[in-house]
């Protein structure tokens, strides 16, 4: 669209100078490239749609290459994306296409996504989710995230999520007193977890985790990985669905 707006002025512009050649600006003089430039000014002031043009088609070639470069990185880190072998899975865990969210108990966005990721699951009904603990907001971020890390190890899958739903949806600061009210409400063994949050385990899942959002160039949450899609901050339960499904149209 571009070339075809902006053909009329390059082709009056070459004939001004008399010749293809003269659009070269190292081949013109002083006046030549006064006039040249005087001319693509006039065309751009009264053909300003022309510019706004040309940045859209940078933004969308731009898109396209970030867009390729994460599928990329997907690939060359698929598996620890999908099957870490320690991170939680829920959904559909025989799935077809699968769910990653990195995510901060701190964040808000991320307690923002928690129902459109609780639509799109149900609604879908064949997609896998893996929750990848991210804690990247500071000590209280690292706390919650070794509490809920602690509890899968004591009391199982079952229980994490019942922990993992609780933080998301508590406002004050994770301190014993506040974490042990949760898991006494859930009926957990609070001692147990508590011993287990400074385990090496436990540290080695949230260091393994933070390297793999350093190769994935995440520096936010929630960041999504939806099958070979990089979903980079929050995004409403339809617009998942509809680059779910624009993947399993790739992949046949």
């Amino acid at each position: 669209m571009i070339l075809r707006h902006a053909a009329p002025a390059l082709l009056g512009l070459s004939m001004m100078a008399g010749s293809a050649q003269a659009l070269d600006l190292n081949a013109m003089n002083e006046a030549e490239k006064a006039e040249f430039g005087a001319q693509v000014r006039e065309y751009l002031l009264q053909n300003p749609e022309v510019i706004i043009e040309a940045i859209n088609i940078l933004e969308q070639r731009n898109a396209a290459a970030e867009a390729a470069a994460d599928k990329e990185l997907v690939a060359a880190n698929a598996d620890e994306l999908f099957n870490d072998g320690f991170s939680w899975v829920g959904g559909n865990p025989d799935g077809d296409i699968t769910l990653v969210e990195f995510m901060d108990y701190r964040c808000g966005y991320c307690r923002r996504a928690v129902p459109e990721v609780a639509n799109l699951l149900a609604e879908d009904g064949n997609i896998r989710l893996v929750i990848k603990e991210f804690p990247i907001l500071g000590e209280a971020s690292v706390i919650s995230s070794r509490f809920a890390i602690a509890t899968k190890h004591v009391a199982g899958d079952d229980a994490y999520k019942q922990v993992h739903d609780a933080l998301l949806e508590f406002s004050g600061e994770p301190s014993e007193v506040t974490l042990r009210r949760i898991s006494d409400g859930l009926g957990l063994d609070s001692d147990a977890i508590f011993a287990a949050m400074e385990s090496d385990q436990v540290t080695e899942e949230i260091r393994s985790t933070r390297e793999l959002a350093q190769r994935m160039q995440i520096s936010g949450t929630p960041s999504f990985v939806l099958g070979t899609e990089m979903l980079r901050g929050f995004l409403p339960a339809d617009q998942m669905q509809q680059i779910a499904n624009g993947v399993r149209a790739e992949q046949g």
